[in-house]
């Protein structure tokens, strides 16, 4: 009788102390579920945040048209045109109203073109295409007036080379032109020494408000 009771109490203290170390693993088990659910949320309320602030800045820059970029072109001796005035930065949501075309500079959207020698055969969106250049990109664009051959020679030329962009622009005044950030000039034909010497010049060049940044991972047609 003696020894199964003390069989019966080993049996129900061995029990009890599987029930304990249950028990202990289902409370370390809910407080780091706790503590994961709890920098979910943290990290959920910082993203919401810097979206809001993010969106909010975007706001109060779209309410500026880029009529702030304010100055004009000062053409050098060597026919490139420098833009002699402010050229804001910021990242806004709507369509900027800029002073030149093609625009080398002012407030852009937060995502920029791809321009990893990329040609476009449509227009590109010019708050997109400045967000280029600020990433030290050179924008070669050309209107309806532009040789088949010239546009070809070009195109080939823009795919061999990173950081630069080509699409289709009708408004602009000449039949060929090279962007920078706040520079540009025209040029003849394709065969213009002046391009090799603009791209040579101006792709991440000194004047690249943000050298080294992406021309990857953006905006593509």
């Amino acid at each position: 009788m003696g020894s199964a009771k003390k069989t019966d109490s080993t049996s129900r203290k061995a029990r009890i102390e599987e029930m304990r170390r249950a028990e202990r693993s289902r409370e370390r088990r809910n407080r780091t579920l706790t503590i994961a659910a709890s920098v979910i949320v943290v990290a959920g309320l910082m993203a919401g945040g810097a979206y809001l602030i993010d969106s909010q800045s975007g706001k109060d820059g779209a309410s500026s048209d880029g009529k702030q970029a304010s100055g004009k072109f000062v053409t050098g001796k060597d026919g490139v045109r420098k833009w002699d005035g402010k050229l804001t930065q910021n990242h806004v949501t709507k369509t900027v109203d800029y002073p030149m075309e093609p625009p080398v500079g002012g407030d852009h959207n937060a995502v920029w073109m791809n321009c990893n020698g990329d040609v476009y055969d449509k227009a590109v969106k010019n708050v997109n295409a400045v967000h280029s250049l600020e990433h030290g990109a050179v924008w070669v664009t050309y209107s309806s007036k532009a040789s088949e051959a010239d546009v070809k020679a070009l195109s080939e030329k823009v795919k061999k080379t990173p950081y630069t962009l080509m699409s289709p622009v009708e408004d602009q005044k000449d039949p060929i032109m090279l962007s920078a950030w706040g520079h540009q000039r025209t040029v003849k034909s394709a065969s213009d020494p002046d391009v090799g010497t603009f791209f040579e010049t101006y792709v991440q060049g000194k004047q690249t408000p943000e050298p080294g940044a992406a021309c990857t991972n953006g905006l593509a047609q």
